[in-house]
């Protein structure tokens, strides 16, 4: 029996949207607010007897609207799933539910000389359910790839209640189709995750940080397209420009601002780190006004940190809209001077970082507290940057997913032939179509 069924409006309000900046016109029906399989498979099985769409939600951090609800459907809640069942460093595998913090399992991990890989911005208070509802990435996906590269098996609950289990314990498989693959970036529009199987990876034996600083953002995504032209590959290299910088220095009394227009932090790791970060800084000195470069932990933490404090410092300057675009790492100087070009045209604060390594830009549309950011100059200058990275051959999302706020794109990526037959697979999975109706494609 489900023991959290909550119909008050303030549980109601509190799990109808996201961070997206997107809100709904109504709220949901209900919440539930699983903390079992067991709950999760009745819950389910009661929606397809009563044709209810269900909702699911882990943390509540996305940013596309991916767990938006309204009238008419309930929200399935598994934030209260949250143990790590297990960590086994032998197999260097861990086992977890779906409401696992992204930061409590790496610092589990790091009990037995592992990490996680995935390292989103928002790591803190994002979970795993989430993280693998929306493909996330992060600070360390340009060398060890996004979430996807690390779930080897899934638990999942299907919409009319069956349990289905994907994919393996072993680093290696290929017997069947690669349902675990589909699964990860569908947003719950398949099924309900509760419960992965993940690969960790051994801690790096060192590493080392470079913080490099420019007169401006193009000089400085230049300079992260000549990381990849000269084949280096560091763990993080992530890019920040004026406005952010001035953002975090507000929040956390630093002076980065001062040091130039646009931050690039690179860090390297392993054995060779230090070798890695001199070829580095080779190939950013031509471009940049100054760098430092560094093997202390504890200055890499704060820079590190720093970067993570970006979303949260432009949020105590207004209501924010957080974009998510990728391009062709060739055409990232590009993609930022167009960002730029596009807030000058239509007014609009847009304050722009980047997981530079792999070209995943997030543009964030800054507005004044309780201006809509999905409708006006706020929504122009949103959509004028979805074009943009379409016509530099890049995607509407690299790791926040589609949601609600990109769908109509899709086509335009896509086309009506792929679009086609990734509906037919939702039929497959969810043939009453109950399962976050509205999201993804």
């Amino acid at each position: 029996m489900v023991r959290a069924l909550l119909t008050d409006e303030g549980s109601r309000r509190a799990a109808a949207t996201d961070r997206s900046g997107h809100r709904p016109a109504t709220l949901p029906d209900a919440v539930v607010r699983a903390t079992t399989v067991e709950e999760v498979v009745e819950t389910l099985r009661w929606a397809t007897a009563s044709r209810t769409p269900v909702v699911p939600r882990g943390a509540g951090t996305g940013l596309a609207g991916g767990s938006s609800a309204r009238a008419g459907e309930v929200v399935l809640d598994l934030s209260g799933m949250d143990r790590i069942v297990a960590v086994r460093p032998d197999d260097q595998v861990a086992v977890v539910e779906p409401g696992v913090l992204t930061a409590d399992l790496d610092a589990a991990a790091g009990e037995h000389g592992l990490f996680y890989a995935p390292d989103p911005a928002s790591a803190a208070i994002s979970s795993i359910g989430g993280n693998i509802a929306t493909n996330a990435g992060g600070l360390r996906c340009a060398k060890y790839g996004v979430t996807r590269e690390a779930v080897l098996g899934l638990d999942l609950v299907l919409a009319d209640g069956r349990r289905v289990t994907t994919g393996r314990q072993t680093v290696k498989g290929v017997a069947g189709y690669d349902l675990t693959g589909l699964v990860v970036g569908s947003e719950g529009t398949l099924a309900v995750v509760v419960g992965a199987t993940l690969r960790l990876r051994p801690r790096p034996a060192a590493t080392a940080t470079l913080a490099a600083h420019f007169d401006g953002l193009v000089a400085a995504a230049a300079a992260s397209a000549a990381l990849t032209a000269a084949g280096l590959q560091p763990s993080v290299q992530e890019l920040v420009d004026a406005a952010g910088l001035e953002a975090v220095d507000a929040a956390r009394g630093t002076a980065l601002r001062s040091r130039g227009a646009a931050l690039l932090l690179v860090q390297c790791d392993g054995h060779g780190a230090r070798t890695e970060i001199d070829a580095v800084a080779g190939v950013l000195a031509p471009f940049a006004t100054s760098w430092r470069a560094t093997a202390d932990p504890m200055e890499a933490e704060e820079l590190l940190a720093a970067r993570r404090a970006v979303l949260p410092a432009l949020e105590r300057t207004g209501d924010v809209f957080i974009e998510d675009v990728a391009v062709p790492r060739s055409q990232l100087a590009a993609a930022v001077a167009g960002v730029q070009a596009i807030s000058a045209r239509t007014g609009v604060r847009i304050a722009t970082v980047a997981h530079a390594g792999d070209g995943n830009l997030h543009p964030v549309v800054v507005v004044e507290r309780g201006t809509p950011v999905t409708e006006g100059a706020p929504w122009e200058a949103a959509c004028a940057v979805f074009d943009l990275a379409l016509a530099l051959g890049g995607t509407l999302t690299g790791e926040h997913g589609v949601g609600l706020l990109k769908r109509t794109w899709l086509h335009r990526e896509l086309g009506e032939d792929s679009l086609a037959l990734q509906r037919g697979i939702k039929a497959v999975f969810d043939p009453l179509g109950i399962l976050n109706p509205g999201k993804g494609i």
